[in-house]
């Protein structure tokens, strides 16, 4: 079976495949500080639950935008599932998307990885609007040429900084709001930060859209990206598997290599 690590700044999803289906997947808030045998102890207590063990499985693909957890996961994966793990960026593997960029380096695994997982089921052109701790939007052509895009903050991070910054400004959840026009201090900063958050995507991707001659397949992935659903006028579609779906579809690329 493949265990499937992604490593955001915000959560880790941890998956497991067994050839056929995805069997489970968890997250954890991301922690630099975690160790390899602190992630196989919560790793065997949730295996248990679905009658699995670390001993089931034999393969592990790693992708993390956070070099300092990248050391505690190869422990992981070599001590307790008794197996080098592929680790897209570090090793030479075949992604199935170039990035045609000035610094190529520069790209973000995750990035890469739901290119990936979008080219694995959908043609053509494609516009990945991921919702996490960033909003990134990622331009992918027809050809499988990671092109650029844009980076905003994500709206938690707009909300932290409302709060850090405005002393009467207090910590709220993100809802999506009835009205737009709040009528007090809570749904006035949802009404902001949700229909803000919005026009934003929906401004970007109609600008991106006027900039690039191909139709492009706009898709919406993140945590929070359901959220959107029947607010948005330009994603066309929500797949919040994009990850896992392109961790898998590297793995079978590169399967026996390493």
């Amino acid at each position: 079976m493949l265990l499937a690590i992604d490593c955001g700044n915000t959560n880790a999803l941890f998956a497991v495949h067994d050839g056929k289906t995805w069997r489970a997947q968890w997250r954890t808030a991301t922690a630099t500080s975690r160790t390899a045998d602190e992630y196989a102890v919560w790793l065997h207590q949730l295996l248990g639950m679905e009658n699995l063990t670390l001993a089931d499985m034999d393969a592990c693909i790693i992708s993390t935008v956070v070099p300092q957890s990248l050391f505690h996961f190869r422990n992981l994966s070599r001590r307790y599932l008794k197996c080098e793990p592929m680790v897209v960026g570090e090793d030479d593997l075949d992604i199935g998307v170039v990035a045609v960029i000035d610094n190529p380096r520069e790209v973000g695994a995750d990035r890469l990885v739901n290119a990936a997982g979008a080219r694995s089921f959908i043609e053509g052109a494609l516009l990945l609007v991921d919702s996490g701790t960033a909003t990134t939007f990622d331009l992918v052509s027809a050809k499988g040429e990671f092109l650029g895009g844009a980076i905003a903050p994500g709206m938690y991070l707009a909300l932290q900084a409302l709060h850090d910054a405005a002393a009467k400004l207090p910590r709220i959840a993100i809802e999506k709001p009835e009205k737009t026009i709040g009528t007090n201090t809570v749904s006035a900063m949802q009404s902001g930060i949700f229909w803000g958050y919005v026009g934003l995507i929906d401004g970007l991707v109609r600008r991106i859209k006027n900039e690039y001659p191909e139709t492009l397949t706009v898709i919406g992935t993140g945590g929070i990206s359901p959220l959107f659903s029947g607010s948005s006028e330009t994603i066309e579609r929500f797949d919040s598997d994009l990850t896992i779906r392109g961790l898998l579809d590297i793995y079978e690329r590169n399967r026996g290599k390493i």
